[in-house]
């Protein structure tokens, strides 16, 4: 009852009922991690996926509450086109942090696929897997037709179709007479219905990701929670909440709405040092904006580019949507940002180049907040 006396949403799914016992310090909300392994200039991407095993592992220790990863695609600065590898992988080098996808691109994907995938990873970490799932390719036109062989019926269009065909798979609860009836995503709930079986009941916790309103409306109309891409589509960020609210429809899985946003925070020892890291960032997202995806340039590299005077003008709109400076000046920015948008949990992300400067950053940002230090 507490939760519900203090205004939160209660999360009843078996998989999310850690969320009221996430170490939070004084944080407002829960505080997790997306990270796309980025591949920095001078770096391979094992020097990248390393760097993801030492950040889940360090906030892990800190008391973040999930760690996602998210699926790209032909773009040589990030390294997690594969999530479900990845998490794998994670799940070795953890032990309590929430994993999951930030997120799975279904229309790139068979549903029994990502069911099996994913049924996998709650095998092998049982009650902590998460389902991230969104309706964009990850990467370019031509890159997404290679991805889907050209079927163009399974695009974003029939994301509905395909998210209640992978829930389907997932619940293992076909109706009989559907065409799929007889057909299992294993590790799944039919193994805990056949002879000796004892399966666990749960299940990876299915999330819904956006940019605009689409996804909103759906997770909504769904019960499901909504993860929204504040750190690229920033302007779109309460509209969509508001939408999700107001579209929300109680269910299995939650009884009121619960929505987390994603927002590229940078926390250095000086606000000089963090302005130099996110320039870093800030550069490789224009160059993939134009076309010419690269590795992410070092602090000295985006510092000796000549920009133009459009080129200015996107990374000063950028800046203005990334939270960044001093752990003091973070934590001020993500507590207004909260109180501005209402968000149930916030899932910072830190596209920049070297590992170090991306340990830093969460690790004062959990300083800030006064996480644990585990």
């Amino acid at each position: 009852m507490r939760e519900r006396e203090r205004g939160r949403p209660t999360v009843t799914t078996a998989q999310d009922e850690s969320i009221r016992a996430t170490p939070r310090g004084s944080a407002p909300v829960p505080l997790s991690v997306l990270d796309l392994a980025p591949v920095g200039s001078g770096r391979t991407a094992r020097d990248a996926l390393r760097s993801t095993v030492d950040l889940a592992r360090l906030t892990e220790r800190r008391g973040y509450h999930r760690f996602w990863v998210a699926e790209h695609h032909s773009m040589p600065g990030i390294a997690s086109s594969s999530p479900a590898v990845i998490l794998a992988h994670l799940a070795a080098h953890t032990d309590r942090i929430r994993l999951g996808s930030g997120g799975v691109m279904l229309p790139n994907h068979a549903p029994l696929v990502i069911a099996e995938q994913f049924g996998t990873l709650e095998a092998l970490a049982p009650g902590r897997v998460d389902l991230g799932l969104g309706r964009a390719p990850g990467t370019d036109g031509a890159t997404a037709a290679a991805l889907r062989r050209g079927e163009s019926a399974e695009g974003a269009d029939d994301f509905p179709r395909q998210l209640a065909e992978l829930i389907r798979f997932l619940d293992d609860d076909f109706p009989e007479g559907h065409p799929c009836a007889g057909i299992h995503a294993v590790p799944g709930p039919v193994q805990g219905r056949v002879a000796g079986g004892v399966q666990r009941a749960d299940r990876p916790s299915v999330w819904l990701l956006g940019s605009s309103g689409f996804s909103a409306r759906l997770a909504g109309a769904l019960g499901l929670p909504f993860s929204f891409a504040h750190h690229f589509s920033a302007a779109n960020t309460v509209p969509a909440l508001e939408l999700y609210r107001e579209s929300f429809r109680p269910s299995a899985v939650l009884d009121r709405p619960y929505a987390k946003i994603g927002v590229q925070v940078v926390a250095a020892d000086s606000a000089e040092q963090a302005r130099r890291q996110v320039l870093t960032g800030s550069l490789a997202m224009l160059r993939l904006r134009m076309g010419r995806p690269g590795l992410v340039p070092t602090p000295e590299e985006a510092e000796e580019h000549r920009l133009t005077p459009v080129e200015q003008e996107f990374i000063q709109d950028r800046l203005r949507n990334v939270v960044f400076g001093t752990k003091d000046e973070v934590r001020a920015g993500l507590d207004a940002l909260v109180a501005r948008t209402g968000a149930d949990e916030l899932m910072l992300t830190a596209n920049v180049h070297g590992a170090e400067a991306r340990l830093r950053s969460y690790d004062l940002v959990a300083d800030a907040y006064g996480l644990p230090r585990g």
